[in-house]
């Protein structure tokens, strides 16, 4: 925990309280950055409350200006809609939404926001909140010197608003969020309290950030997003199996339900053998198979395994064309006509014409030294590689040693 308004744990201590988290709506899917507040939902959830995951349909259109330097372009309202519909099913997974008193609940600041005019909301909210206060705030003193829209400066109230109905209509007494939400969120406390004389509460989590210092949540290609079509569960799994050693015992303890026992034993083997990277094997396992299917994250590590040698060439042919492609990504490659491989072309002149070895002589040394292998299959020189080779991508695998890899693309 980051900050907390006082009474926030008496309140929670009280029984079972109705929270809420927002979630930004302006990508069709939500990213493993997200996952903190998704987790900070669980695990409010299980602790005997209500949780609520608000879907900023109406905000989505303003853009928030905590922690950016720039304002984004907004997104049209059939896009939004969009958006929100794909992020629903991925909170779905996570949040039991039929338990009882404590089901989670979905709801969007659109359906009280669409009919509401922008006279009614200056004089029902605008006039309890002064320019100080809102200048005041971090998010928006960190852009004043670059500029920023009126349509930015709103956005804490339009946050504000949202607590404060939620508060009336649906009993909602927190609000919780990342710690650069602070000031968006105490500002729906302020308008609580100035505007009925209400009381209401707020917590954040701290950010999490690398222990190098850098972003959670992105991999050296951008983004790792939940949606398998915008992140594979293969680049899913790797990228929590790449965790340092420094950063997994922090994550492992976030993003998982595993008991603090069983977490303290895992460590205890790890670190025997830092290179058999058991805390990392064991998020990655964890939280790929609650994001993705059990299936998926045993795909994922069949996947893993053939850059290490512990496949077998039924296992390679059983990867779909996505997964392929984000195995070997950045693996040297060639393109090659489909009727040449169709019609047979001997692996000694394929070596060669491929460009993955420099001359015959080195590629009939390569075959002498059994170091050649086509889709992870030992070959000798009478090999003739031919239509049965060819991998769903429309790929054959060439490989040199245990290592060196080398990926032929057909083309039609």
């Amino acid at each position: 925990m980051q900050d907390m308004i006082p009474g926030t744990e008496e309140q929670l201590l009280k029984g079972s309280t109705k929270g809420y988290i927002g979630f930004d709506p302006t990508a069709s899917s939500l990213g493993v950055g997200n996952m903190v507040q998704v987790m900070t939902l669980l695990h409010f959830q299980r602790c005997g409350h209500k949780p609520i995951a608000l879907i900023g349909g109406a905000t989505g259109m303003v853009g928030d200006p905590s922690g950016k330097s720039l304002e984004r372009n907004l997104l049209a309202e059939d896009e939004l809609r969009y958006n929100q519909e794909c992020q629903k099913k991925q909170l779905q997974k996570f949040l039991d939404f039929n338990c009882g008193e404590n089901s989670a609940e979905l709801v969007n600041n659109y359906d009280w926001f669409k009919d509401y005019s922008f006279l009614e909301f200056i004089r029902d909210a605008g006039k309890h909140i002064t320019v100080n206060y809102m200048l005041a705030k971090d998010s928006v003193k960190n852009r004043l010197e670059n500029g920023m829209s009126f349509t930015e400066f709103s956005y804490q109230l339009i946050q504000g608003f949202d607590f404060y109905h939620l508060w009336k209509n649906q009993g909602v007494m927190l609000q919780m969020g990342g710690s650069d939400q602070w000031g968006n969120i105490v500002t729906g406390t302020e308008l609580i309290r100035r505007k009925a004389s209400g009381e209401a509460f707020a917590l954040t989590t701290p950010l999490i950030r690398k222990a190098d210092g850098t972003k959670f949540g992105k991999s050296e290609s951008g983004n790792v997003w939940l949606d398998p079509t915008r992140t594979s569960p293969y680049k899913f799994y790797q990228f929590w199996l790449n965790a340092s050693d420094a950063d997994v015992s922090n994550y492992i303890r976030i993003f998982t339900l595993l008991e603090r026992a069983e977490i303290e034993a895992i460590e205890q083997e790890h670190q025997k053998d830092l290179g058999k990277r058991l805390l990392q094997k064991k998020l990655a396992e964890d939280i790929t198979t609650r994001v993705h299917s059990k299936e998926e994250m045993e795909a994922a590590i069949k996947a893993s395994e053939i850059l290490f040698g512990k496949s077998t060439d039924a296992d390679l042919k059983a990867l779909d064309e996505p997964t392929l492609s984000d195995i070997f990504e950045g693996v040297p490659q060639n393109d090659i006509s489909r009727s040449e491989i169709e019609a047979g072309i001997s692996v000694t002149e394929l070596l060669v014409k491929s460009g993955f070895v420099a001359s015959n002589g080195e590629a009939r040394r390569a075959l002498q030294e059994n170091s050649i292998s086509v889709n992870k299959s030992k070959v000798d020189s009478n090999y003739i590689v031919g239509y049965s080779d060819i991998l769903k991508g429309n790929m054959v695998l060439l490989q040199r040693g245990k290592k060196n890899y080398f990926l032929l693309k057909i083309n039609q």
